[in-house]
């Protein structure tokens, strides 16, 4: 049909052919003057792919293997050498799950119809796989399931994995919830003498304040890792990862949406191994000839720790249209931060800090914590910050040459109802005036967020607007030099009818856009502003993390959360990203019923693992309330010659190298790489000193001088030969920071 169409336009007149004749021989003459050049064709997929009549089906790319069984279960193994690693131990249960009143249908795949293409697309290279699938359950007959795999050439780690459940019948279907990725892990299947949990882990959720992220299974653990919108205390958003690892391999699981999917990723040690999943609630019905899909989820195969799939989850992500900004050149800089005052500082004892931050090489202040009135009007405290001193304020500091950066929380409001250990809630004047804004629960409740506030909707585009005009006010009129986003998670679904919402969940998802809003209005406003969020106490959500110069290691407890929140940031935004170590009274804490002492003074575990140093002293002396982050004659000492060490080495702009394997490598170790030397930070165990033989890994053969940068002691000279990494032997009490150059 095509062909005889084309034939009858070109049946015309003579002049017609004339012309088209002429037009012919320009283009053949042209056409020889100038050869056309030839498109190369694609590379084809190097990746194998193997069908077995009734499965399974073999995957295998350049540094893995995938296995879909005939139970349905994806195994997935690291190929290293002749050796095929695995912490997946296949049950009977299919890694996709559909349940129905809370009962699971079964499904058979269809390994001969399965079919294979290849895979075009964002991700490169690759090849797809479909297996059609059926149930012998009467009660799910008219339900046909669709699995589709994919797998990539430059993420030869990693499999992608969706599910289609189409009702073929005449009835309804209700579907209550989906799992994906459901997979076994037992560490005995990498070392023969393990227990089946004997393995650590990584859980992106934001779940609770102070919880370790970074975690080393015991028998009896249990995490929801709720992921998406607001769970219990206000926390939420999270990181939809959950990393498992030995000494010789990992896997890990979670989905590679761009959007902040609510589901969770539970994870259960049993007594023969750690259970782990996707599982949505879907709590849908299908009607005669609809559709649902499932997100796409993935398993991941590796050698290390977190790092690596958290870096291999950014590189899609980013591919498939997550924009990671480069960070401000002020963000790598020294941040003092007048939080030590607590919720009552004032302009004098702001501005009072300014010559020891001009002595010390600080070139930020942050205004901390209740200098408004309300949450959601955002204006100066009258008996803190009266008349136009906010922006004197900012004026005179910029005077002495430092930056500031100002604290707030978008999308949270007062409507009158709880209170914070700051103040009692009002009703905010932006409620008053916009009742209609207000997020809403199922009940017609105002929906709640953090600090029990209530929540404006980011999905309301006057919402994002407002928060556009608060931005430029504080930027752009007050001139404050960035924003300090606190208390920063998620909030919660929709349900208000007057927001005409496609989806409850469309509340979740626009919180980016208010954030996205906030960090291209200060960038427009000022290009070296310096946006930061802080998810206090968990890890950030993927919904605003592309939306910030500077991520913060979010109110550590302790030291070793310090370093391993530098490190998963490195992982997520590059591995020179600005990551803010936050206050270093942060890294050591006392419990004392329910709250914390802060007393720490450990500025090595920021530089080391490549953070930027930050401090909340109080000076001149404020009296015995401010005795615990007093600046003392002692502590000046102590606080100058890290500072001064900082600033000299600038370790934040350099290359993370993810060298050692948290858990495994003792002592823990980092590396960051800048100038064309290498810098390694080792940390002492809890228990004391550490003596014994250091690796220092990643370094190219060759003669190299060694130093302890941080006590300015020479360690003379190392060879390096190409067959294996060198070893120090020394002995050190809570950190050793080298040198290595050649």
């Amino acid at each position: 049909m095509k062909t005889e169409h084309i034939r009858n336009l070109f049946h015309g007149t003579r002049m017609t052919s004339m012309i088209l004749g002429l037009l012919g021989l320009f283009l053949l003459s042209c056409s020889r003057s100038h050869p056309p050049a030839e498109t190369p064709a694609p590379e084809p997929s190097h990746i194998k792919v193997e069908v077995k009549p009734g499965g399974p089906i073999v995957l295998t790319t350049s540094s893995a293997e995938f296995e879909i069984l005939p139970s349905g279960y994806i195994q997935a193994s690291l190929l290293k050498g002749d050796q095929r690693l695995t912490l997946d131990q296949p049950g009977a249960n299919s890694s996709d799950l559909l349940l129905q009143n809370g009962k699971p249908v079964q499904f058979t795949l269809d390994f001969e119809a399965a079919k294979v293409e290849n895979s075009p697309g964002k991700l490169g290279r690759g090849k797809r796989v479909e297996i059609p699938a059926r149930t012998s359950d009467p009660a799910a007959a008219s339900i046909q399931r669709m699995v589709e795999v994919e797998v990539y050439d430059d993420f030869p780690n990693l499999l992608l994995s969706s599910a289609e459940y189409k009702n073929a019948g005449t009835q309804d279907f209700l579907i209550d919830r989906v799992i994906e990725q459901q997979h076994k892990f037992n560490a005995r299947l990498a070392q023969n003498k393990a227990q089946p949990y004997d393995m650590w882990s990584f859980h992106g959720a934001s779940y609770d304040w102070g919880k370790d992220d970074v975690i080393k299974l015991g028998h009896n653990f249990t995490q929801p890792n709720v992921m998406g919108a607001v769970v219990k205390g206000g926390y939420g958003g999270g990181i939809p990862v959950i990393a498992f690892w030995t000494g010789q391999v990992g896997e890990a699981v979670g989905h590679v949406e761009t959007l902040p999917l609510t589901l969770s990723l539970p994870v259960k040690v049993d007594a023969d191994g750690v259970n782990a999943g996707v599982d949505i609630a879907a709590n849908t019905t299908l009607k005669p000839g609809e559709t649902y899909s499932t997100p796409r989820s993935f398993i991941s195969v590796y050698a290390g720790d977190f790092y690596e799939p958290l870096h291999l989850w950014s590189s899609v992500l980013q591919k498939e249209g997550w924009e990671i900004p480069k960070p401000s050149g002020e963000a790598y800089n020294v941040s003092w931060c007048g939080w030590g005052y607590e919720f009552n500082v004032t302009p004098a004892q702001m501005l009072g800090t300014v010559p020891k931050l001009k002595e010390f090489g600080i070139k930020w202040a942050t205004l901390d914590d209740r200098w408004f009135n309300t949450y959601g009007d955002w204006e100066p405290r009258a008996d803190t910050f009266p008349g136009d001193s906010i922006k004197k304020m900012t004026d005179d500091f910029h005077k002495q040459g430092v930056l500031v950066q100002l604290w707030w929380l978008p999308l949270g409001v007062e409507d009158g109802q709880g209170k914070w250990e700051s103040h009692k809630y009002i009703v905010s004047k932006v409620v008053q005036e916009h009742p209609e804004w207000l997020l809403l629960n199922k009940d017609g409740t105002h929906g709640r967020m953090t600090r029990d506030l209530a929540t404006l909707c980011p999905a309301v585009p006057e919402v994002q607007a407002y928060f556009k005009k608060l931005t430029e006010k504080f930027i752009g009129e007050w001139g404050f030099d960035g924003s300090k986003l606190d208390n920063i998670y998620s909030v919660p679904m929709c349900y208000n009818p007057a927001h005409h919402h496609k989806s409850p969940q469309d509340s979740v998802n626009a919180m980016a856009d208010v954030y996205k809003t906030i960090f291209q209005t200060s960038r427009a406003l000022k290009p070296e502003s310096v946006t930061q969020s802080c998810p206090c106490g968990t890890p950030p959500s993927l919904a605003w993390l592309p939306f910030i110069d500077q991520a913060v290691t979010a109110d550590p407890v302790g030291a070793v959360q310090v370093r391993r929140r530098i490190k998963m940031y490195k992982a997520l935004l590059g591995p020179e990203s600005a990551v803010y170590g936050d206050h270093v009274e942060l890294s050591s804490m006392d419990r004392i019923g329910n709250n914390w002492r802060e007393h720490g003074e450990d500025f090595a575990s920021t530089i080391g693992a490549g953070g930027v140093v930050g401090t909340k002293f109080v000076w001149p002396d404020p009296g015995p309330k401010f005795k615990a982050v007093a600046l003392t004659q002692e502590k000046e000492e102590h606080w100058k010659k890290w500072i001064d060490i900082y600033n000299q080495k600038m370790l934040s702009k350099g290359t993370f190298r993810n060298l050692y394997v948290s858990g495994y490598d003792t002592p823990e170790g980092y590396a960051i790489e800048k100038d064309g030397k290498m810098y390694y930070a080792f940390f002492a165990p809890s228990t004391g000193p550490w003596k014994g033989e250091l690796e220092l890994r990643g370094l190219a053969p060759g003669s190299y001088h060694l130093r302890d940068y941080a006590e300015g002691k020479d360690l003379g000279r190392l060879e390096v030969k190409a067959d294996a990494a060198p070893k120090l032997k020394t002995e050190f009490k809570d950190h050793l920071l080298l040198e290595v150059a050649r």
